[in-house]
């Protein structure tokens, strides 16, 4: 096919968290069908550290700087009457290049990660665009304002009342709006009103070879431990993640050391909240922040847990623990598009009793655990490969399969 332009809010690269994970591999992707060319955002030394990988994969690109000045996009925003998102993502340079890679290449289609970037597409331009959402924005804000309290109410509130609006103009405005999950899909089909004519869910995908229980040794300092050990992985400066992190060293883990007192709970992830951080020694928690390689970590595990309250789309912490073999313990949220049967692949707790029963039940069963983790890695294999995930973009992007199978050979 024709020419692709790319444009991400984060570098892919390096594929260390959940958006850069997708937006990774859903770059490479694209790559096997034509010419992609990249704008996208650096906000971190590994952000840029990580170019020469961009360069390899992107015939052409723009990575920009970004500064993470929230007062100052805050302001931005109240003053020109848009979402915050908006504001903090945007960059005259990055704008510059997107249109003059417009007016100089043959681009038949723009490929929109993250409906903060919306904003870069010219209304101007007539070819297709694909914009992934991921999951409903405005609906996490709006979750946060019902739990927060003034003023951040208030600034939730407003950024999931003009993030609403600003996706539904992107579904307008796109031939194919993407979420993860089609029960993402479906609650974006209910707020976008029937503007929104081509919602898909596209899910995520997990490289089960990268994440495999024979290719890494479990983390010494846990397999060294008496145990048991609880691990929970993610971006530690998230909300949802810090949550769910106070939520198991706080509410959860007084039970599990009432019948195991050596138990510890590892929080692993970079750039851990004062929240997180306090929560160090508290039950046997312990914060390790970023680590090199997170698969030690979910190795020794003897049970991985993912209570988060509030949860938008497909967690890639799961499906990485799920490829490793490891028993996971989710809420309904966390367990949204994954599929798979509770009990089976993994257990499921709402409140903090069954999350607490769900806990003693699997420590108090290593044949039932270890049988989870073996259904949970044999479902992710067969059903959530990035390659079978992935098989409808060459379509949404206008290569018809002919092509797909020509440019993938």
């Amino acid at each position: 096919m024709g020419e692709i332009l790319f444009i991400a809010h984060r570098i892919p690269f390096p594929p260390d968290r959940g958006d850069k994970i997708r937006s990774h591999h859903l770059l490479k992707a694209l790559a096997r069908l034509g010419p992609v060319h990249v704008a996208t955002l650096g906000e971190t030394e590994a952000d840029f550290a990580a170019e020469p990988m961009l360069a390899k994969v992107a015939a052409s690109y723009c990575l920009a700087g970004r500064r993470a000045n929230l007062p100052l996009a805050g302001l931005r925003a109240l003053i020109a009457g848009e979402p915050v998102s908006l504001a903090a993502f945007f960059s005259p340079r990055l704008r510059k290049w997107i249109d003059h890679t417009l007016s100089a290449r043959p681009i038949e289609a723009i490929f929109v990660f993250s409906g903060q970037m919306g904003q870069y597409v010219p209304a101007s331009y007539a070819g297709r665009v694909v914009v992934d959402l991921c999951d409903v924005d405005s609906a996490k804000f709006e979750a946060y304002a019902a739990k927060g309290s003034p003023p951040r109410r208030w600034i939730d509130a407003r950024e999931g009342r003009l993030l609403a609006a600003e996706e539904a103009r992107l579904a307008r405005r796109a031939s194919t709006t993407l979420l993860v999950s089609e029960a993402e899909a479906a609650l974006f089909r209910g707020r976008a009103g029937s503007g929104a004519v081509n919602v898909r869910a596209l899910g995520n995908g997990v490289d089960a070879t990268f994440f495999h229980p024979d290719v890494v040794e479990p983390h010494s300092a846990l397999a060294a431990a008496p145990g048991p050990n609880l691990v929970f992985t993610g971006q530690m400066d998230y909300p949802p993640n810090i949550a769910a992190a106070e939520r198991t060293a706080r509410d959860l883990m007084p039970s599990v050391r009432a019948v195991y007192p050596q138990a510890r709970f590892h929080v692993v992830g970079r750039a851990p909240s004062a929240q997180v951080r306090s929560l160090e020694g508290l039950h046997g928690t312990r914060v390790w922040g970023e680590v090199p390689d997170v698969r030690p970590f979910v190795a020794a595990a003897n049970l991985v847990i993912a209570p988060l309250t509030i949860a938008r789309g497909i967690q890639n912490k799961v499906l990485e623990a799920m490829a490793m073999a490891r028993p996971v313990l989710l809420t309904p949220a966390a367990a949204e598009g994954i599929g798979g049967s509770d009990g089976i692949h993994y257990a499921v707790g709402e409140d903090n009793a069954s999350l607490a029963a769900h806990v003693l039940r699997l420590l108090d069963d290593p044949p039932a655990r270890h049988a989870m983790g073996v259904a949970a890695r044999h479902f992710v294999i067969e059903s959530m490969s990035w390659d079978a995930v992935l098989a409808p973009l060459a379509e949404m992007v206008g290569c018809s399969a002919s092509e797909a199978v020509r440019d993938a050979a």
